[in-house]
């Protein structure tokens, strides 16, 4: 029996990802969750960070796990074993799949899965639903004021949760000495713990935006030193939802030279992309000299860029389009 591992997939707006498969395999333009095969000497929870790399290019983190599927097709039987993971990424890339889509869950059932996978939506389905109607549960708190610096990368590197990301914003809110932790942690030179770290930190972000301005300076002057693409992405789209009113005027001129070099660069990931082109479109609002331009590097960029890239350039193009022509300020 093949050991497979597949991902559901969420992204910030809870959709799941699936894709389609080519015609030149084993189940034609059926559409299934992303993943591969286990490899010898591999763990699953390795197999399946590898498979979504290679397959979509997209960072993940594993938040759960669902029951394993066994099925016979007939020419193999597999053994499905289905995680729940989550996702910062936007764009994937696709190197195997002919397309891809971001579903709700009430959706999942709309597509035509391969037989395994099926079983895998229903099993989802019924996860959602159950998270839809918890238990009423009572949980004791801890001392956030004694959190040992050990304890936190512990947690942090072996997953976050839903619910322990609320309480490590309840945490960063109460005690700032976790945010802290939590922006030193993404510069360090463990990858694991950098991308779950800037991850959690992106979420805490999310759910507290306030919290990031006493280390925006630091964090754009980071940009152009972090070695890992993960906690770049993650700065990346921090930065491009803060209120740019609260930056420095001082960093925009950084920040302008930096997008533009990831929008020219070849080895930029999408998302590093899509981030720096909203980045760029923030700051041509506040210097409107910028436009023209930023729209240039973007057709530029459309030219040979993904479906993603293409179709997020024409959303800027257009509200560049709709700015105001008439400039009262110049970029230093």
């Amino acid at each position: 029996m093949i050991k497979v591992t597949c991902a559901i997939i969420r992204n910030e707006d809870n959709e799941v990802l699936v894709v389609q498969r080519g015609k030149a395999t084993d189940h034609p333009f059926k559409w299934e969750f992303p993943g591969g095969k286990l490899k010898s000497g591999e763990s699953e929870e390795e197999c399946i960070i590898r498979e979504v790399v290679e397959e979509l290019s997209m960072d993940i983190v594993i938040c759960g796990k669902l029951p394993s599927v066994e099925f016979d097709y007939g020419i193999k039987q597999i053994k499905l074993i289905p995680f729940l993971c989550d996702t910062l990424d936007e764009f994937p890339f696709l190197s195997e799949h002919l397309v891809y889509k971001w579903l709700p869950a009430k959706e999942l059932m709309s597509v035509d899965f391969s037989e395994a996978d099926v079983f895998v939506a229903k099993s989802y389905l019924e996860k959602v639903k159950d998270y839809k109607n918890p238990e009423k549960i009572t949980v004791s708190e801890p001392d956030r004021s004694m959190i040992e610096d050990s304890e936190l990368q512990s947690m942090i590197k072996k997953r976050v949760n839903a619910r322990e990301v609320e309480w490590v914003a309840t945490s960063a809110v109460e005690n700032p000495a976790v945010f802290a932790k939590l922006f030193e942690y993404s510069n360090s030179e463990d990858k694991q713990l950098a991308f779950h770290s800037s991850w959690t930190l992106t979420k805490v972000c999310d759910r507290y935006p306030d919290l990031i301005y006493p280390y925006l300076a630091d964090m754009i002057d980071t940009l152009s030193k972090l070695d890992n693409e993960s906690a770049l992405r993650s700065f990346l789209r921090i930065i491009s939802l803060s209120d740019f009113a609260k930056i420095n005027a001082s960093l925009h001129g950084i920040l302008v030279d930096f997008c533009f070099n990831m929008l020219n660069s070849a080895n930029s990931a999408i998302a590093v992309k899509a981030y720096s082109m909203e980045i760029l479109y923030r700051l041509s609002v506040i210097y409107p000299e910028l436009a023209n331009e930023f729209s240039v590097s973007i057709r530029i960029l459309m030219e040979d860029g993904s479906a993603a890239i293409t179709s997020r350039g024409r959303m800027i193009l257009k509200k560049l389009g709709e700015m105001p022509i008439n400039s009262k300020s110049n970029l230093k």
